[in-house]
């Protein structure tokens, strides 16, 4: 990928300062070099009781859980692998949090691209990105919803949108309605589960770099993706994750049915 002439370096790693002490966090899509294991590294530097990780990927699920757990302790690090789009490992993804007193924030990171143009697109290629980007995100804040009023807990979930569901990029049809969906759902489900003190919020990137995105896209489109961030650099995964603790701690308490735009786009 090519510089432009205004890129800035990314800034210095930003400490953990406690903001989920005590909390048992649950994850999905945390597995690889993206937004989501960023997140659940955060959460564990944050000070969190446990993090269970879910991922569809078997063999990088492990691996990952292996690195953390040597890093950050064997007791506060569980996986299991998870399919959004399979209600049945949405429950067990939420099971494995009851060693560790139950799920108290839900960071649902599952999400599927892919460039088409509207008028090749498959049905199922726009079902598939729906199922897991958007129902996918639906059923686990229906099932977590569902564990935290009955525990009485007053939990947090944070959703991950994108800027493309507010802005038009071509052939982004179906992501961009799954992720606008996203927000919506966010939005709804905020005001379902106030009256339980349950809050809903998400993030909505623009783009963050990690390894597995430069293998699916074009030098030639990150290229383009990175000219219209005002900083000249896509976001370090780390520094979304930094919003989503942020939504996750008790410093956003009056923040729901919010989504945080974390980008540098010029307007």
């Amino acid at each position: 990928m090519t510089t432009t002439g205004n890129e800035q370096a990314a800034p210095h790693y930003v400490p953990g300062h406690d903001l989920l002490t005590g909390k048992t966090v649950v994850v999905t899509a945390a597995a690889g070099a993206g937004i989501g294991v960023a997140a659940v590294r955060r959460c564990l530097e944050e000070g969190a009781r446990a993090v269970v990780l879910g991922d569809v990927h078997e063999r990088r699920l492990k691996e990952t859980r292996q690195t953390l757990a040597e890093e950050f302790g064997d007791d506060r690090v569980a996986a299991t692998v998870c399919d959004v789009t399979v209600e049945e490992q949405v429950h067990t993804l939420l099971d494995a949090a009851e060693p560790f007193g139950g799920v108290d924030v839900l960071i649902n990171n599952a999400g599927l691209g892919g460039t088409r143009s509207v008028l090749e697109m498959t049905d199922e290629e726009w079902t598939r990105v729906l199922d897991i980007t958007l129902t996918g995100t639906f059923r686990c804040v229906r099932t977590a919803g569902n564990r935290m009023v009955s525990a009485g807990r007053k939990g947090v979930i944070v959703n991950n949108a994108s800027v493309v569901g507010w802005r038009a990029q071509e052939g982004q049809a179906h992501y961009a309605a799954a992720k606008a969906g996203v927000m919506a759902l966010t939005r709804c489900a905020a005001m379902d589960l106030a009256e339980h003190g349950i809050r809903v919020n998400a993030v909505s990137p623009s783009l963050a770099m990690h390894p597995h995105l430069a293998k699916v896209t074009t030098a030639e489109f990150l290229d383009t993706l990175t000219a219209r961030e005002a900083f000249g650099r896509a976001a370090e995964p780390w520094e979304v994750a930094n919003v989503m603790v942020f939504l996750a701690s008790d410093y956003s308490s009056y923040m729901t049915g919010e989504v945080v735009s974390v980008s540098s786009q010029h307007a």
